[in-house]
């Protein structure tokens, strides 16, 4: 490869940032425009930070970049789900059976500004902020971009975007659907989210436990909550937008209040402050994005949310866009800058695995939501917990999502969801206590993949 050769990157964020480090660590000259405010310069998103649970494929990625020990001591473990039922007494459910399976809660902001610093240390990598893409000229990697008022052009030997849901790459891919015979489709829930907030105490102290990721499961709706390093702890509140009371009928403090007496009472005393914050704080929209090709006559390509936004409910989102660096520095080994091919490779390779992804992550909006206090399902977790102790190559569908970083999520879908099905009808057998622990584990073992 020539170092010489120019990559135009659109998008400073996880994925983008995370990108041209691994780029200019190459050699490669690299190019940054990001459409918001340089980071450095102050953090303003407050009600949009929803924190990020980093665990092993985010992990394998930073490490290729030699930044995972870094970004670690900026990190929470998590070593389980601390389960708040209305009107029962909380528990914990560990994520694995394995005591060195936990993930590790991180803010995005601050994740995001570490990445941008790394970056502005390469003399070959250059930011530009406030500086917006309008087009993209996909057969000649050559975008048109506005900054302080001036509209200028410049021009790559590639250009990958890495600039999010809304990617303008994408949508100059979407504009000759015909001649790359584009496919796109974006499916929203019917639920938004809200940030709130657990302050810390007067000596900078976590007031609920610490290493865990808190959940007040409600049926149709549910609050999440996971800590941050100043003692603090970013609530989450995943909500529908309708029904008497979703987030479009809970408009004044009476019905606020009377809905978190009912359904939160005992989160109520760590939250004084709910009110003004809820008022104060956006609503933001919840929803998959799935499209395909990812690239355009090998000089354009997407990836990240650009190619396969989900929803955030198998932590997993800033993951596999991470695993998306990873995996495209990889193939760089064998394919070097035969851009056409590896582009072509990369986007087959990831177009099963992010919708597989995707698919789970709905998944476990309704199990997160609905099931984690199902008596069948804490029977399933339990097997699973003790089969994980007893047998440590066995992995659950979440242990092979999310601490298997070398399985693809197409294979920890397929086997994760039969495994759960043959373990949720063995846990409905009356006779299930009766069952021996090798037994579950033999037929388990026989699942074919």
């Amino acid at each position: 490869m020539s170092k010489s050769e120019k990559i135009i990157i659109v998008g400073a964020g996880l994925c983008g940032s995370m990108l041209a480090v691994r780029m200019a660590q190459r050699g490669f000259q690299v190019t940054v425009y990001e459409k918001m405010p340089d980071m450095r310069k102050g953090i303003k998103d407050a009600g949009r930070s929803i924190n990020l649970a980093l665990s092993s494929r985010g992990l394998k990625a930073l490490e290729r970049a030699n930044l995972k020990e870094a970004i670690l001591e900026e990190c929470i473990p998590m070593r389980g789900r601390m389960i708040h039922p209305l009107g029962g007494e909380s528990f914990i459910s560990p994520y694995s059976g394995r005591s060195e399976d936990y993930i590790n809660s991180v803010s995005r902001p601050g994740l995001n500004l570490r990445l941008i610093q790394e970056a502005d240390a390469f003399e070959n990598i250059e930011l530009k902020f406030e500086a917006k893409v309008h087009e993209v000229d996909l057969e000649n990697a050559k975008i048109v971009y506005s900054q302080g008022g001036e509209k200028m052009e410049d021009q790559g030997d590639i250009v990958i975007g890495a600039d999010g849901a809304g990617s303008v790459v994408r949508r100059s891919m979407m504009a000759q659907t015909t001649k790359l015979l584009f496919n796109y489709s974006q499916d929203f829930l019917r639920h938004g989210y809200k940030e709130l907030s657990i302050l810390s105490t007067a000596d900078a102290g976590w007031k609920i436990e610490k290493e865990a990721l808190h959940i007040w499961p409600r049926g149709e709706f549910m609050i999440i909550a996971l800590p941050n390093l100043d003692g603090s702890f970013t609530l989450t509140m995943f909500h529908p937008f309708g029904s008497e009371i979703g987030f479009d009928a809970l408009t004044t403090n009476e019905k606020l209040s009377q809905f978190f007496e009912e359904y939160y009472p005992t989160l109520l005393p760590y939250i004084p402050h709910y009110k003004e914050e809820y008022f104060e704080n956006p609503v933001g929209t919840l929803g998959t994005i799935k499209c395909y090709p990812w690239q355009a006559y090998g000089k354009a390509l997407i990836m990240g949310d650009a190619s396969h936004a989900i929803v955030p409910f198998y932590g997993q989102g800033m993951n596999a866009s991470l695993e998306d660096v990873r995996v495209f520095d990889e193939l760089m080994d064998e394919y070097g800058t035969d851009w056409e091919k590896l582009f072509a490779v990369f986007q087959d390779e990831r177009k099963s695995n992010a919708d597989a992804i995707a698919d789970l992550a709905i998944d476990n909006f309704y199990e997160m939501r609905d099931k984690v206090d199902d008596q069948d399902f804490k029977r399933k977790r339990k097997i699973e917990m003790e089969l994980e102790q007893k047998f440590p190559a066995y992995y659950s569908k979440y242990s092979l999502v999310t601490f298997k970083p070398e399985l693809s999520y197409a294979e920890a879908k397929s086997r994760g969801r039969k495994q759960d099905e043959l373990l949720l009808n063995l846990c409905r057998r009356s006779d299930f206590s009766e069952i021996p622990l090798e037994e579950y584990h033999r037929q388990l073992m026989n699942i074919s993949v």
